[in-house]
């Protein structure tokens, strides 16, 4: 979500340095020497956008709920706020319902702006045209930093299943306490080094010692080219991936492998195919995708470090390795998951296969895409879903969509990504119904705004008091 207006960012927080300047510049404002100076607690800061759906159905009928709130510094809610906002609309879409009333066409509006007054929040509903596409929808107002979100726009058509075989689920068997640490060799490699009062250590070790017993890596295809995540260093390839499986395993903890299939962030607004894959027909790119998946799985095995569970692509509600697989082409998504997942069980039959989508409270759009997941007989045992409040929604909808997909699907449900809230998502997440719940992974614990280690590099309250509390509350008991 590398769209640094403050659009769904959740997971495109995805480099710290980023995520730490996203947190500051939403708490300042400019003083007269240019510089950027602190907005107290309890003064506007921001305006904050969460979708209740980010796929909709170009048909003319489909709605989807925006809130809209203003927010301060660290995030809380300014409730008395009584400021003039403008709303943009670009795409086919309209306005046909605010703060519950259809009757608000009096307001100051053009055929893509309404100027609205925010008294701390509000509640917009959006209805579509019938036009394929994307929908881009903003909120802003003077000295406020700018809130806004994209929405696709689809026609399913009708759908061809990938398999006609029946599937057989595989389980997740022991409670997961994890997280995605993949920015550790870049944080080493600048001499950062961890300790536990006082004891210098390998933070694997650390973080197995406090209760998390699974690591979660990510994996670009070729991280190092000049538009790739890691221009000429080349973090997070295979080559460290391996490094790091191999640490993961000698802590004695379980591995998850993410892929990207890309060369850089793979996330809801951006899912772009790898460069050596591009103009590829379709037949030569499943090819790729699945040759990809089998090389990186077989050198992973011949260090004796098969991952325990693989994500076949990354939050890929609007599909993954576009144009291809874009939400749009749910036939050819389906075919390229598919891709992935035979890759994965070529090399490892055992391994568990993850679907991510970056929908924590939101469940219309989760079951969209699940609900064309399974009308093509896509196989797959666990449902991963990303959760950041900003995006996301409240504690109320994360559990209500978690508990929904539990009954709905026969898949285990986890939060793959999340930071804030440590506890309430925790909570959450190991007590899905049906026995569906296996737990959560946080993401880059390491060196976020809420990090289990201090930024130099000590242990803090998060470690040695948050995370060993949850594990003996659900991981640790018999």
């Amino acid at each position: 979500m590398l769209k640094y207006t403050t659009t769904m960012l959740c997971p495109r927080l995805k480099n710290s340095l980023l995520l730490v300047f996203l947190m500051l510049i939403a708490a300042t404002s400019i003083n007269a020497q240019g510089r950027r100076k602190p907005k107290p607690p309890g003064v506007p800061s921001e305006i904050q956008i969460t979708p209740y759906k980010t796929t909709m159905i170009a048909d003319g009928k489909d709605e989807a709920l925006i809130s809209i709130k203003i927010i301060d510094s660290r995030g809380d809610s300014v409730a008395d706020a009584n400021i003039p906002v403008t709303l943009h609309i670009t795409g086919d879409a309209k306005i046909i319902n605010v703060n519950g009333s259809t009757n608000f066409n009096n307001l100051p509006h053009t055929d893509s702006t309404w100027q609205v007054k925010l008294n701390g929040s509000i509640r917009v509903i959006l209805q579509t045209g019938r036009t394929r596409g994307i929908i881009k929808f903003a909120a802003t107002a003077d000295s406020l930093y700018t809130g806004s979100t994209e929405i696709h726009t689809v026609q399913p058509g009708i759908a061809h299943v990938v398999t006609h075989d029946k599937y057989q689920l595989k389980k997740v068997t022991d409670k997961i306490l994890g997280a995605d640490i993949s920015f550790l060799p870049q944080m080493e490699s600048r001499g950062i080094k961890f300790s536990d009062n006082g004891v210098q250590g390998d933070p694997i070790e650390i973080m197995k010692a406090h209760g998390f017993n699974y690591i979660r890596l990510r994996i670009f295809n070729n991280p190092a080219n000049p538009k790739g995540y890691s221009p000429k260093l080349g973090f997070c390839d295979l080559e460290h991936t391996k490094q790091m499986a191999k640490r993961i395993r000698a802590a004695g903890m379980k591995f998850l492998l993410d892929f990207h299939y890309s060369d850089y962030w793979a996330d809801p607004q951006q899912q772009n195919e790898p460069a050596a894959w591009a103009g590829e027909n379709f037949t030569a790119l499943k090819k790729s995708l699945y040759d990809y998946t089998v090389d990186v799985m077989q050198q992973l095995k011949d260090q004796g470090t098969t991952p325990d569970m693989v994500q076949v692509g990354n939050e890929i509600n609007h599909g993954m390795v576009w144009p291809d697989g874009e939400i749009n082409n749910l036939d050819s998504l389906a075919q390229l998951i598919y891709t992935g997942f035979k890759g994965v069980r070529a090399v490892s039959p055992k391994t568990i296969i993850m679907l991510h989508i970056a929908l924590g409270g939101q469940n219309p759009e989760a079951r969209f895409f699940l609900d064309n997941m399974a009308k093509r007989n896509l196989p797959f045992d666990v449902i991963g879903l990303s959760y950041y409040p900003k995006w996301h929604g409240t504690p109320t909808d994360l559990k209500n969509n978690m508990t929904d997909l539990a009954n709905r699907y026969p898949q285990q449900v986890m939060v793959a990504e999340y930071s804030q809230l440590k506890r309430e998502v925790n909570d959450i997440a190991f007590n899905v119904p049906n026995g569906k719940a296996i737990g959560s992974f946080i993401w880059e614990p390491l060196n976020s705004w809420e990090g289990i280690f201090d930024r130099d590099g000590k242990a803090n309250n998060y470690m040695n008091v948050v995370y060993p509390e949850i594990a003996k509350k659900y991981v640790d008991r018999k």
